[in-house]
This record gives C-alpha cells, sequence and structure tokens, in this order.
C-alpha cells in the first residue's frame, strides 16, 4: 500500500515538467502488455496519460503484479514524463516505480457495446468512460462560462426556492409534496421569483434545479434537471433577445476555446458550433409556420422538399455503407491478411455500423417530420418534429418570436397593436436539437394579469404576493430561461439529454 503524499502532479499540468521526475495517481484506464514491458493508460480526473512500465526497472515481482492489474485499479507511479506527439496529449511517463493502492475486481463496463439500460444501471461507474469524462468537463466549462457572463455584466446571482406554494405554468406537472402538513410544490421554474428579486437588485439570475412531474422518455426530457433564468427591470423583449444572442455566442465561444481535448475525445464537429459568430436570425411565428409547412423558402431551400430529398440520400447512404462493409469482411476472411489491414478494417467497420445505425434513426424519423410540417396548423406550439424541420434550414441558433397567446404562459405581455400575440421569444438551436431558451416580456397592467390568473384556473390567493410586483411601482421588464441540459446536448451533439447529466432522473429511472 503506497504512502500518501502531497507532492503528486496532475495530468493536465504534465506539459511544465517534461524532462521532470513526477508521481502520478489515479486509475487504470486501459492495460496491455508484452514480453518484459506493459502500457498502462492511467487517468486522474483531469487527463490521460501513457505509462510504459518495464519489468527491468520495477522488478520481476511487481511487474507481475502490474501485468495482472485490471481496468479501474487504482495506482501510484512514479517516471519522468516524456515528451512522445504519438501519444494521448503529446506525452508519456517512463516509470521508475508502481505502487498499488488497490486492485479492481472483473469491470463490469467493457469495449464492448452495452445497451442503454445497462450503462444507467450502472451510470457511477459509466461516468468514468472516456467520452462520458469529456462531457463532464464540457458541462463543467458551460457552468462556469455561464456565470462569468452574467457577472461581468452587472448580474446579481439570487435563489429562488425549490418548495413553492403554486405554479408557474399550471400543475399537471409538478410533483407535489408534504410541507410541514401543507401541500407544496417541487419548483418547476424559479421565474416569477425571479421577477420579485429583480425588482430589488435590477438585473439578477437564478441558476438552480427545476422539476418537471411529465411521465415522458423522449430525448429531451428530464424530470430534474437545471435552470439559469435572468430577469431584467426595464427590459422589452428586443433587449432581452440581445442579451440571449450575447449570452449563447459567448458561452458557446468560450466553451470551444477552453475543451479542445474534450471535444476531440467525443468526435464532435466543432466547425458547426462556430457558426454561432453570425447574427442570429429573428423570425416572427407566423413567418416560422410558413418555413416549417414549405409555404417559404430559406436561402433558396425549401423545408418539405430538403428533406424528401435527404431521406433519399439516406437510403442510399445505408445501401453504400452496408456494401462496403459486407466487402471488407469478406476480405477479413481471406488468408494472409496482415493485422495491420485488419485492425484498419475492423475499425472502418465498426465506424460504419455506427453511421449506418444513425442513419437508419433518420430514415425512420423523417416521414414523421414531413407528416407533422404539412400538417401543422397555425395557432399551435411547435413540437420536437416542427422544431426540427426549421432548424435544419440555418446553420446558427434562431429566435421565434411573437408567438399566439394562446400556447405562452399566463404572464406573458401581450402586443398592444396585436390582440392575441404575446411577446414572447423561443430560441431554437440547429441540427435539429429544438428549443434550448423560452422568455419574453411580462404582463405589467395589474387587471389584465388577474384576467390571465383567471382564465387559466389558477388559484389567485397563492398569486397575492407574485400581484403585488404589479401594485407596487410596477416596470417593464422581461426575461428567458436557458436549460442547461439541453445546450449540452446541443454543444455535444448528445443523442439523448440522459448524457448531459451526472445521474438522470427521468420517468422510471431511480437508481443509482
Amino acid at each position: 500500500m503506497p504512502t500518501l503524499t502531497k507532492d503528486f502532479v496532475y495530468i493536465s499540468g504534465l506539459q511544465k515538467q517534461i524532462g521532470n521526475k513526477v508521481t502520478l495517481q489515479g486509475w487504470v484506464q486501459n492495460r496491455r502488455d508484452s514480453k518484459g514491458i506493459v502500457f498502462l493508460v492511467l487517468r486522474d480526473g483531469t487527463g490521460y496519460l501513457q505509462c510504459v512500465i518495464l519489468e527491468e526497472t520495477i522488478g520481476t515481482e511487481r511487474f507481475d503484479q502490474v501485468k495482472r492489474l485490471g481496468l479501474e485499479s487504482s495506482v501510484q507511479i512514479t517516471g519522468t514524463v516524456r515528451a512522445d506527439e504519438k501519444q494521448i496529449g503529446g506525452l508519456e511517463l517512463q516509470a521508475d516505480s508502481v505502487e498499488i493502492w488497490a486492485e479492481a475486481e472483473e469491470y463490469p463496463i467493457g469495449k464492448k457495446d452495452h445497451g442503454v439500460d445497462f450503462l444507467l444501471s450502472r451510470r457511477h461507474l459509466w461516468l468514468r468512460s472516456k467520452k462520458q469524462w469529456a462531457i463532464m468537463r464540457i458541462r463543467n466549462s458551460i457552468i462556469y462560462a455561464i456565470h462569468r457572463f452574467f457577472q461581468e455584466r452587472g448580474f446579481v446571482q439570487m435563489d429562488a426556492p425549490i418548495f413553492t406554494g403554486n405554479a408557474v405554468e399550471g400543475t399537471t406537472n409538478l410533483f407535489e409534496t408534504d410541507f410541514f402538513e401543507q401541500p407544496a410544490y417541487l419548483s418547476q421554474s424559479g421565474q416569477l421569483y425571479g421577477e420579485a428579486m429583480a425588482m430589488a437588485m435590477g438585473k439578477i439570475y437564478t441558476f438552480g434545479p427545476i422539476f418537471r412531474a411529465e411521465k415522458s422518455k423522449t430525448r429531451r426530457h428530464l424530470s430534474e434537471f437545471w435552470m439559469i433564468e435572468p430577469e431584467m427591470a426595464f427590459y422589452d423583449l428586443d433587449m432581452t433577445m440581445d442579451v440571449i444572442e450575447d449570452f449563447i455566442r459567448t458561452v458557446v465561444t468560450e466553451v470551444l476555446e477552453k475543451c479542445k481535448d474534450e471535444f476531440a475525445i467525443i468526435e464532435r464537429d466543432i466547425t458547426k458550433l462556430e457558426t454561432v459568430t453570425k447574427t442570429f436570425p429573428r423570425i416572427p411565428y407566423d413567418e416560422a409556420v410558413k418555413i416549417i409547412r414549405g409555404e417559404k423558402d430559406v436561402d433558396g431551400q425549401n423545408a418539405i422538399k430538403s428533406l424528401e430529398q435527404e431521406l433519399e440520400r439516406i437510403k442510399a447512404k445505408i445501401k453504400e455503407l452496408t456494401a462496403d462493409n459486407e466487402t471488407r469482411e469478406q476480405g477479413l476472411k481471406q488468408q494472409g491478411v496482415k493485422k495491420g489491414v485488419i485492425a484498419f478494417n475492423e475499425e472502418k467497420i465498426r465506424q460504419q455500423k455506427i453511421e449506418i445505425k444513425e442513419l437508419e434513426e433518420d430514415e425512420r424519423n423523417i416521414p414523421n417530420w414531413l407528416e407533422s410540417a404539412k400538417n401543422f396548423k397555425h395557432g399551435e406550439d411547435f413540437g420536437g418534429s416542427d422544431e426540427t424541420v426549421i432548424t435544419r434550414m440555418f446553420d446558427t441558433p434562431i429566435m421565434v418570436y411573437n408567438w399566439p397567446k394562446a400556447v405562452k404562459a399566463f404572464y406573458m405581455k401581450e402586443e398592444d397593436d396585436q390582440p392575441g400575440v404575446a411577446k414572447g421569444v423561443d430560441v431554437l438551436a440547429p441540427e435539429g436539437y429544438g428549443e434550448i431558451v423560452g422568455g419574453g416580456q411580462r404582463e405589467t397592467d395589474l387587471q389584465k394579469l388577474v384576467d390571465q390568473i383567471h382564465r387559466h384556473e389558477l388559484p389567485m390567493e397563492v398569486f397575492e404576493w407574485y400581484l403585488d410586483l404589479r401594485r407596487f411601482g410596477s416596470v417593464p421588464h422581461s426575461g428567458f430561461g436557458l436549460g442547461l441540459e439541453r445546450i449540452i446536448c446541443w454543444v455535444c451533439k448528445l443523442p439523448h439529454v440522459r448524457e448531459s447529466i451526472p445521474f438522470p432522473r427521468f420517468v422510471g429511472n431511480l437508481f443509482p
């Protein structure tokens, strides 16, 4: 058993240690060996590093122990840092000694493909995998960039309560609980409290957990997630859209700069994100509906026709990749194929199978998107399919504003010269990811707000405190909410929101 030392270093700081002897501590992420040598990939939470361990250096007894180490065994390794551009991070460690903290049992998550249910039931271990590690590092950088954006612009972070006595947008998707023999709900938004805090501080933002009891298992839904909700006194909808655009552009640009290695690990095409430097299109709801239904083109492209063409392209591509894989698999069965050729073709087959799987999902989805788009009725809210159709037409986030009041929250302000139109905005991320931000200008007229509470059949008594904000110094104000996990999904191009949070909670998934 090694002795704890405060003099160990982290892999993330090794660029400054080339040529120096250092001590590292971490876990075995991978191991391969041959006669007299072990190549061990160490992870320590900050990065990955190949360590070269020679039998003649550490002795036969310890070498035999190292050869038996299973994945996720914990070790302490001392050696010299060497530059090697062929290795992870351009470095490797020539080991002088290896000490073992704990030999792991047979690790349940191997290199083979595992089903999602299997991985979710072992989320506490799945988090250690390279891709999940990279996603969580990107999540951390997004959170840091969000705080920095608001703090540098004079916003005050304030905290909304998690226990609330009233709903924000209806009671059908709330978790009800007992609060000292009084009914209470887990918060579905901090926005109403944000308005109160903005009246005290001018500009605030909340950053906390939100709970929705929808029994939905789509790729966009969680029961517990994190929301960032700024609220600004003396702001209208146009000013709010300016803040949103600046906010998304700043955060994504900062994360792209900080997380280059992590994006490489998850194989994210960051050119798709670099377009945030462009101006975000601002599209009225009426125009957005025409784009979805194929009644209006975008830069010469028609949403319906482009989907139909994409479906034909996908079918042809699946056929091409399937035939290529069959040819490669036949070639692997022949005699005398070199190891390098075998390894290359096996990896190519693996990659193409992943691509085929993704293409087949689009092949199944596109007919549904087409049906939804062709039958979309003006006045309806956008569903996931509708958001996918319109966002495919743009390479940046888009802002859809001036929505039908009937599909927006009771507190949304109505356009003075357009009855029935709410001064709200949804920001939809490209590549089919859909809504990541929802916001708008708040109703300031006391009587109109009272009328809306009645119209939505909400209990007036629990909103009396909220109505006080209009009785005592009401001012124009506006704000928005950003779903943290949804922006992570888009930035990382994740297939499901469950990979964007350490321990996802959704219907049927409570453990670990």
